[in-house]
């Protein structure tokens, strides 16, 4: 089984530098071929997950005695790893948007208080809490596109027994960016990078400290023009010492990076982002 698992996991990643050589060789702008590197990032985490990524021997410290009840480890191993839908590398770009409206996920602002590696803490105690939490951890790391910062906001926001920092995957997709216009280990002073989170969903949770989030996010690089791709993020998060933090435990399975508003966007599941009156507007679907 274990075999199977890391065959088609090999399968994934030659497909994968095959489609990129073809991004990159149609390419005509730098930035193009920045926002390539990023969503091939995607594709180097399918491909790494359970088979390549070193774990943290370490045991997660800090928890509620609420989050060891619920159902249990095993519980959220298989909300984690529930495959997700299957897109296409093309589907992270632009396209057509559809008039059949997605519905609303309200996001609760944080309090704007800089948290641990100046990441904006302060989000509520719900799984929408959790979300935005997650989405503040990848601006924080996306809009500098630092290996070092990716490495200090890691080690500030994860709990001990999941992979190491080298091995997260927002790490990853930002070597993938860097590597792709031959930067070195920070991105280029004239390179910029937005991100505006569009959509996200509740994969599932366990209890009320524990939630799989997942994010859906619109990346702008410009380097003498602009170029955009979509970008899907999900985390285990567990609510230590008052914030939400990642969780320990082998990553999620990943999201479909979709562009915003379309059909397949709809399809996979994501909700379109709105920001809730306060943060003790918390409504959201059913979960697992």
């Amino acid at each position: 089984m274990r075999r199977a698992a890391t065959k088609k996991a090999e399968g994934t990643s030659e497909w994968s530098r095959r489609r990129l050589l073809g991004i990159l060789a149609a390419a005509v702008a730098v930035a193009v071929l920045l926002l390539a590197g990023l969503a091939y990032a995607v594709y180097l985490a399918i491909a790494g997950i359970g088979d390549e990524a070193s774990a943290n021997t370490g045991v997660a410290t800090g928890e509620t005695e609420r989050s060891t009840v619920a159902r249990g480890a095993a519980h959220r191993d298989e909300i984690a790893a529930e495959p997700m839908l299957t897109v296409p590398e093309s589907a992270a770009f632009p396209a057509e948007t559809t008039s059949a409206k997605a519905p609303q996920i309200k996001i609760p602002t944080g309090t704007g208080v800089n948290g641990p590696a100046f990441v904006m803490t302060g989000f509520p105690h719900t799984p929408e809490g959790a979300i935005g939490q997650l989405a503040q951890i990848d601006l924080a790391v996306l809009q500098s596109m630092s290996l070092s910062t990716a490495e200090e906001v890691y080690n500030a926001w994860a709990l001990p027994g999941g992979v190491r920092a080298e091995d997260w995957w927002i790490t990853a997709s930002v070597q993938s960016f860097l590597s792709s216009a031959d930067m070195g280990e920070t991105k280029d002073p004239a390179t910029q990078v937005t991100i505006e989170p569009a959509a996200a969903l509740i994969k599932g949770s366990d209890g009320a400290d524990w939630v799989t989030a997942c994010v859906l996010l619109k990346v702008t690089a410009s380097y003498r023009q602009d170029g955009q791709v979509a970008f899907s993020h999900c985390e285990r998060m567990q609510w230590v010492g008052g914030r939400w933090m990642i969780a320990p435990g082998q990553p999620p399975s990943p999201a479909p990076s979709t562009w915003p508003g379309t059909e397949l966007a709809n399809d996979a599941g994501w909700r379109t982002w709105a920001t809730a009156n306060s943060p003790h507007d918390d409504t959201h679907d059913g979960s697992h």
